[in-house]
């Protein structure tokens, strides 16, 4: 079995725990949306958690291969997620397209920004590289919604 280094382990783990949160902001997103776009921004936002919650479990079983325990559990999430919040209570639509795309795109340029530091584990390069990719479609789909 490959071993991860410390630095693409700790990258995985980051990638982990923050792709969980976005997919429980996308959620509480979800849930919160009104306004004219509620039905398209609330289906666009079920989209979003469901190719976050694949792309977090590739994470999660990447680490796993690797010999590294993934770290999931609330605590950790709660304690070392960069996403940040979107609060509570109803959100217009417009708002949450934007917000959430805020979001999206902010893991994936910490992902991207990560890239040269997992080199020397080029599956994992690859993993991350299919991760940032899919936010940033979900991202422009968002964006999209927007007038």
């Amino acid at each position: 079995m490959p071993k991860a280094s410390p630095e693409v382990a700790k990258i995985l783990q980051a990638t982990l725990v923050d792709l969980i949160d976005l997919s429980l902001l996308g959620k509480q997103a979800h849930w919160n949306v009104h306004g004219p776009q509620f039905r398209s921004v609330h289906l666009e936002l079920d989209v979003l958690v469901t190719q976050v919650r694949e792309s977090y479990d590739t994470v999660a079983e990447r680490l796993a291969q690797l010999g590294v325990s993934p770290d999931g559990r609330v605590e950790t999430i709660a304690g070392t997620s960069q996403v940040e919040d979107i609060g509570p209570g109803p959100i217009g639509s417009d708002k949450v397209v934007q917000i959430m795309a805020d979001r999206v795109d902010a893991v994936s340029q910490r992902i991207k920004d990560a890239l040269p530091q997992v080199e020397e584990d080029l599956l994992s390069q690859d993993h991350l590289i299919a991760v940032a990719q899919n936010l940033d479609e979900r991202a422009w789909f968002l964006r999209s919604q927007i007038k």
